[in-house]
């Protein structure tokens, strides 16, 4: 025990020297207000860069990820494939599938029959990019986007892929995108959180997200997520209890703030400095957030962009207006979760809701922060965790069918921030069960999402457990082709 006190005494950092300043109450928030990022991780010399300074100029201030849960079939979104449609009901060529992985849902079937995809596809914009007919909001917009066909990952279910497309490694425990973001760029504005989590559920086949997804991992905890809800209180646990009001709230910080300047001399823990952080932030987001929530004040033309939906709280309308009046106030990563894209079954009826769902707010997002002058500084993010079988899983009609999961190959867009519009990149072969063109990994789409924010993703690193970590762990390629 004296030993690790005689290392706490002898770790002079920056939060240490904070809290040995004795200017008053709430020294070491006080600090992260006018140096941003003081409060990042004990390793950031030795990381090469500042918290808050990016390696180099940034296309994208922030990011906006819409994240389709439950995985969208390619096939029936961005990626049109007529020969399905053609050899309806064949079974899928061996030379095609050359023994590829199957869940365990469908490695049992004797066949795998071909389907084709129930809507119609049709060419769109100046790119001439095929989007799907349930998709004619996105249709509209298809030249503000940049529609990736070539994503692929080795994750073959649910939970793995999703924590690999949000934490850049399969198994839990490990840094959110958010929150490296949260780490490496600081806030934009000192009454709200850097990093937000917003959830909404649609009518389809759900799959579960749990805090892992958004968490600090070995970060600083001030770095977590902070989920927003639907109820009467969008933030848990952030108003004051009854019969406390704004006056003695204050009081009561500033004695606690105290007494953990007090902890934090004698240990030098900086999970302390942050706990003072947090009780500064929510003090200042009762004020911030009811006026972000508030859409009372949104023109009638900005209501019917997003359609009647963005007025009922928690829907995925609503989600996307939120999304932006969150990122025109500076939060830095707006991660927005959609769930019911789990399509084993019943495709054709369920996608056309799911669809229904995310249309027009998706495309009305693009719209409005274009409009605003947001885009360019803005990189929007559509999509799911990985693609759908060309097979079908269990009966088949024309009318009537599911597909299993598919990591092999499948379709994301991005819009703005630095990524070039009007644009398709990466090819799928006639099947769509292989890529034969432009592949992208999840490590090279964090590189590249890393680079665009202006971070070199192999210097964005935090010591921990006697190695350095990073978003893209030992991997990872920029995808210039894609950006400006």
């Amino acid at each position: 025990m004296n030993k690790e006190l005689l290392q706490h005494g002898l770790n002079i950092n920056r939060r240490k020297f904070l809290s040995r300043m004795s200017i008053g109450l709430g020294s070491a928030a006080l600090g992260s207000l006018l140096i941003p990022g003081l409060f990042e991780g004990s390793a950031e010399e030795e990381a090469g860069f500042i918290p808050g300074i990016p390696h180099f100029a940034p296309k994208a201030k922030r990011v906006i990820y819409l994240f389709q849960n439950g995985a969208p079939s390619q096939l029936e979104t961005f990626d049109y494939k007529p020969t399905l449609n053609k050899m309806m009901g064949q079974d899928l060529p061996e030379s095609i599938r050359q023994g590829q992985r199957l869940t365990g849902m469908t490695s049992g079937q004797k066949s795998f029959p071909l389907v084709g995809s129930y809507y119609k596809f049709n060419q769109h914009g100046q790119s001439g990019a095929w989007v799907s007919e349930i998709f004619p909001h996105m249709a509209k917009i298809v030249d503000d986007l940049c529609i990736v066909r070539s994503l692929h990952t080795e994750a073959i279910n649910h939970d793995p892929a999703l924590t690999f497309f949000q934490t850049g490694a399969q198994q839990g425990n490990r840094p959110s995108m958010g929150s490296w973001v949260s780490y490496g760029l600081g806030t934009e504005n000192k009454n709200l959180p850097a990093f937000c989590v917003l959830l909404s559920r649609g009518k389809g086949n759900g799959q579960g997200v749990y805090s892992k997804l958004w968490s600090n991992g070995f970060l600083d905890s001030i770095h977590q997520g902070v989920q927003f809800s639907s109820g009467e209180n969008p933030i848990l646990y952030l108003q004051d209890p009854d019969g406390m009001d704004r006056e003695a709230r204050r009081k009561m910080l500033d004695k606690v703030a105290a007494l953990n300047e007090i902890q934090l001399k004698n240990f030098g823990d900086p999970e302390i400095a942050t706990k003072i952080q947090q009780y500064e932030m929510a003090y200042r987001m009762q004020t911030a957030v009811p006026e972000i929530m508030d859409v009372s004040k949104e023109s009638d033309d900005i209501v019917k962009l997003y359609g009647s939906e963005c007025l009922v709280p928690g829907t995925y309308a609503a989600n996307c207006l939120l999304a932006r009046k969150l990122s025109e106030n500076g939060v830095r990563f707006i991660q927005l979760y959609h769930q019911g894209w789990d399509q084993h079954g019943n495709l054709p009826n369920e996608m056309r809701g799911q669809a229904r769902d995310v249309d027009q707010p998706s495309a009305a997002l693009i719209t409005d922060l274009k409009q605003r002058g947001l885009l360019d500084e803005t990189l929007v993010i559509w999509g799911g965790e990985f693609g759908r079988t060309n097979y079908c899983q269990g009966a088949m009609s024309e009318e009537n069918y599911g597909r299993d999961h598919h990591p092999r190959c499948f379709s994301i867009w991005m819009a703005g921030g630095g990524i070039k519009p009007g644009m398709v990149y990466g090819e799928t072969d006639e099947f769509g069960y292989n890529i034969v063109k432009n592949p992208v990994h999840i490590n090279d789409f964090h590189a590249t999402i890393l680079n665009q924010l202006g971070f070199d993703h192999e210097k964005l690193t935090y010591r921990f457990q006697g190695r350095r970590y990073r978003l893209t762990d030992v991997s990872g390629t920029v995808v210039k082709d894609i950006i400006t």
